[in-house]
Formats: C-alpha cells, sequence, structure tokens
C-alpha cells in the first residue's frame, strides 16, 4: 500500500494511535486504516463543482482560513 515509494510523514504519537485504533476496528493494518480514512475524506470532495466549492468546504471544517 504505501510501499511503492510513497511516503508521508506522521507524528509519532499520532502513528501510534493510530496503530491501536486499527487493530481495535479490526484492520489489517494501520496503513488500512490510514488508507480508508483519507479515501472517506477526499470521497467529500470529489462531487464538488469547483475550487470555489472546495475552498468553502475547507473553510467550513476550519483547514483554511
Amino acid at each position: 500500500m504505501f510501499g511503492s515509494g510513497n511516503k508521508i510523514k506522521i507524528d509519532k504519537d499520532l502513528l501510534e494511535r493510530i496503530k491501536k485504533i486499527a487493530e481495535l476496528a479490526g484492520y489489517a493494518s494501520h496503513e488500512e486504516f490510514i488508507q480508508h480514512v483519507l479515501e472517506r475524506e477526499v470521497a467529500q470532495f470529489e462531487g464538488d463543482q469547483s475550487d470555489e466549492d472546495i475552498t468553502k468546504k475547507l473553510k467550513g471544517l476550519g483547514y483554511i482560513s
């Protein structure tokens, strides 16, 4: 999954929390859990019609101001 040379830096403490949650939730690995979460988040924006729609949504979520 992440072995194709793609790398993402994740805070050590956050990664430990992710590993625990992934195990408790029954995921095969923490990588599988991370991919599932990212796919779900990305899907929220894929239906938007314009960059303006995406920007509004990101502002509403507090990611940008």
